[in-house]
C-alpha cells in the first residue's frame, strides 16, 4: 500500500469535503498546514504528496527517496523544482481550469462591489443615513452601468475567456491581450497591444501568469495611461502590480479604483500599502475557493493519483 501525503489540505477542504476516496488508494496522512521547517519530515516516507504552497525545493527532494509522485492541488507549480524531480524520477501534475467561473464571478464581485458601492449603502443605510435622509433615494457617490462600457482583460487563458463571456453578458465591448491572439479567437474579443488596453479599457482584469516579462507590469507609467475612470481587478497574481504605484494612483486620481484579491506578500503580514485605501477592496486570495471550484479541486487531483497508480498518469507537468 503507497503511503500517501496531503501538506497543507485545509485551503482546499477545511471540513467540508472529503478525502475519503483518496484513502481508497493507499494509506493517507492530512496535514492542514505544514511549515517549511516540517516538509521533509512529515514526507520522509511518502510514495505521492499533495501539496498546494508546501514548497518541495531541491534540498527537500534529496531527502524523499520514496517520492514518486507530486500532484499539486493548483494550476500553478512553482512550489515544484520540477528539474530536480525529474532528475530523481518524480512525476508532477496539477490540476487546470477546474477555478474558471469561481474567479470569474469574482471579478464581477468586485468589480459591482466598486460600481454599485453596496456595501458604503448597506454601512449607511444600517447607520441610519436613509431614515434621516430628506430624499426617498440617494447615493453616496456615482453609480455607473456596465453596458456600454470596455472590459480589458490581460491574459486571455480559460479564466479571461469565461470574464469575457460574462463581460459581453452585460452589455460590454471586451479587448484582450495575449500572447496567442491567431489560437484564441472568439467572437466579440479584439485582441490590442498592451498599451491600447491601458488607454482604451473602463475597467482592466489581469489574468497573466506571473514571469520576468511582467513582474510589476501594471506600475505608475501603465496607470499613468489608463484612464481615469478606469478599475483594475487583479485575480491573478500580486507580483503583477506595483503596489506602492497603485496607492498612489488612486489616492491622485490617475484612477477610480481598485479590486484585488491577491497581494505581493500572503498573508499580508508586514501590511500592505493597499490595505485600508479608499476606493480599494482587497479579499484574501479567496476568488478560487467556491464550493463546487474545491471540489473539483480535489476530485481531479485525487483522479492524477489514481492514474498515476494504474500506470497511465495524467495532468503531467513538463520542464
Amino acid at each position: 500500500m503507497k503511503n500517501i501525503v496531503i501538506l497543507d489540505g485545509h485551503t482546499a477542504n477545511p471540513g467540508d469535503l472529503s478525502w475519503a476516496a483518496l484513502e481508497e488508494l493507499g494509506h493517507l496522512t492530512v496535514f492542514e498546514r505544514t511549515p517549511s521547517e516540517l516538509v521533509a519530515e512529515r514526507a520522509a516516507n511518502a510514495d505521492i504528496v499533495l501539496t498546494n504552497k508546501a514548497v518541495l525545493d531541491a534540498a527537500t527532494l534529496a531527502k524523499l527517496p520514496r517520492l514518486r509522485l507530486i500532484s499539486v492541488t493548483a494550476t500553478g507549480f512553482n512550489v515544484v523544482d520540477l528539474a530536480t524531480a525529474q532528475q530523481r524520477g518524480i512525476a508532477v501534475c496539477n490540476v487546470r481550469g477546474y477555478a474558471a467561473n469561481a474567479v470569474a464571478q469574482h471579478v464581477f464581485a468586485l468589480v459591482l462591489a466598486l460600481t454599485n458601492r453596496i456595501a458604503e449603502h448597506s454601512q449607511h443605510t444600517s447607520a441610519g443615513g436613509w431614515a434621516t435622509s430628506p430624499d426617498w433615494s440617494y447615493t453616496l457617490a456615482p453609480v455607473w452601468e456596465l453596458a456600454g462600457k470596455t472590459m480589458g482583460i490581460y491574459g486571455f487563458g480559460q479564466i479571461g475567456q469565461r470574464v469575457a463571456e460574462i463581460a459581453q453578458v452585460f452589455g460590454m465591448r471586451v479587448l484582450a491581450n495575449h500572447k496567442h491572439p491567431e489560437r484564441d479567437q472568439r467572437l466579440g474579443i479584439t485582441f490590442v497591444s498592451f498599451a491600447e488596453l491601458l488607454e482604451q479599457s473602463d475597467v482592466i482584469s489581469l489574468h497573466a501568469p506571473l514571469s520576468p516579462e511582467n513582474q510589476g507590469i501594471i506600475n505608475l507609467d501603465s496607470l499613468e495611461n489608463m484612464r481615469k475612470n478606469a478599475l483594475l481587478i487583479n485575480t491573478g497574481r500580486g507580483g503583477l502590480v506595483v503596489e506602492t504605484d497603485l496607492k498612489a494612483a488612486i489616492e491622485n486620481g490617475l484612477i477610480a479604483g481598485a479590486g484585488l484579491d491577491v497581494l505581493v506578500e500572503e498573508p499580508p503580514k508586514d501590511g500592505s500599502p493597499l490595505l485600508g485605501l479608499k476606493n480599494c477592496i482587497v479579499t484574501p486570495h479567496n476568488a478560487w475557493a467556491t464550493v463546487e471550484a474545491r471540489k473539483q479541486l480535489i476530485t481531479e487531483s485525487i483522479e492524477n493519483v489514481r492514474s498515476f497508480l494504474a500506470g497511465i498518469p495524467r495532468n503531467l507537468v513538463e520542464i
